[in-house]
């Protein structure tokens, strides 16, 4: 027997019993969804982000990061360069703020190279 018979049994079962007739919320109308202004491929898994901690803030910064470091990596101008590393700190010091409000642990490769250019600046390590 496959598992969606034997759930179908299971929910039948259930229903006949009257387990499911005083639930909260019984007979009110469903919340409205907060993302039905998404098309309808992409709902599930923007909610899933979101239940897993994850806003599309955090995947545009984690883009802007990686965007602005293949930039450094192929960029030759010095001037240029020290630019896109100070815009990059700010970007990784903003990402790594919004998991600390999350309560995410900060402890991120990305973070780490951040935290090894504090020290060296702060301490000379």
């Amino acid at each position: 027997m496959d598992s969606f018979r034997i759930a179908e049994e299971r929910i039948k079962k259930t229903l006949e019993e009257g387990v499911f007739d005083n639930l909260p919320g019984a007979g009110k109308p469903l919340p409205k969804d907060e993302f039905e202004h998404l098309p309808p491929e992409l709902r599930m898994s923007v909610r899933m982000m979101k239940n897993a901690g994850f806003t599309p803030e955090d995947a545009n910064l984690r883009q802007d990061i990686r965007n602005l470091e293949r930039l450094i990596n192929d960029c030759i101008d010095p001037e240029q360069k020290q630019e896109l590393k100070r815009q990059l700190n700010e970007k990784m010091l903003r990402y790594n703020q919004m998991l600390s409000k999350k309560r995410i642990d900060t402890n991120s490769g990305i973070f780490k190279n951040y935290e090894q250019k504090i020290e060296k600046k702060l301490f000379g390590k």
